[in-house]
């Protein structure tokens, strides 16, 4: 069994936030795999279904990212899982958006949300980074995670959450190098295709005949 874990905060006001993307990804797995309806326990909401036999429990923390760590364990404790089985998808603003990133245990880099989990569960649990990027110029970059994906954003992340839905049960079943490859490869650029030249007209005048001209 699998706790799979999607931080940002409640409320409508916060949900297309770039600091919600770890909640759109869960969404977006549990919906792609018709998991059962979502509902209210462990300070949070949560839907449970099956990808690949493999049994998961999403989970949408409710208690804003701060105090992520409370739900998180709270239902790692109910379902007798170690940390090793919980999975936890967030923003990440040092990686360019579109791209992701997954390790098992290390720091939190300065991200709340992981503090948090970090301080309930400890720090050995896997972290999908997805990356919502950094604003240029700018050191505070609060302003930047809360604000909305623009309507330009929708042309890298509507395909970008389509591929980690599509490619998490590669990450489910231990093989997360394979997860990141398979996600990459899903979403890198489309080439443009570059416009035929025009083929040389290789029908050459003869220069020896001449037009006739009419005689009377």
């Amino acid at each position: 069994m699998r706790l799979l874990v999607g931080l940002g905060n409640p409320g409508a006001e916060y949900a297309l936030n770039r600091h919600n993307i770890g909640f759109l990804a869960v969404e977006k797995i549990a919906d792609h795999y018709r998991f059962a309806p979502w509902r209210t326990r462990f300070q949070g909401h949560t839907t449970e279904g099956f990808i690949n036999g493999i049994k998961v429990v999403a989970l949408k923390p409710n208690t804003y990212m701060n105090l992520s760590g409370q739900s998180v364990g709270e239902a790692m404790r109910f379902f007798k899982l170690a940390a090793e089985d919980v999975i936890v998808l967030y923003d990440e603003i040092e990686l360019t958006p579109g791209r992701v990133r997954v390790k098992k245990a290390g720091g939190s880099a300065g991200h709340n949300g992981i503090k948090s989990i970090d301080s309930h569960i400890g720090p050995d649990y896997w972290r999908v980074r997805l990356g919502v990027g950094r604003p240029e110029g700018e050191k505070d970059v609060s302003n930047h995670v809360l604000s909305n994906f623009s309507k330009a954003d929708a042309t890298w992340l509507n395909p970008f959450l389509d591929a980690v839905a599509g490619e998490i049960p590669w990450m489910l079943a231990g093989s997360d190098g394979k997860f990141m490859t398979r996600v990459a490869l899903l979403t890198q650029p489309t080439p443009e295709k570059k416009p035929k030249p025009d083929k040389p007209d290789t029908q050459k005048p003869d220069a020896d005949k001449a037009e006739p001209t009419e005689t009377k």
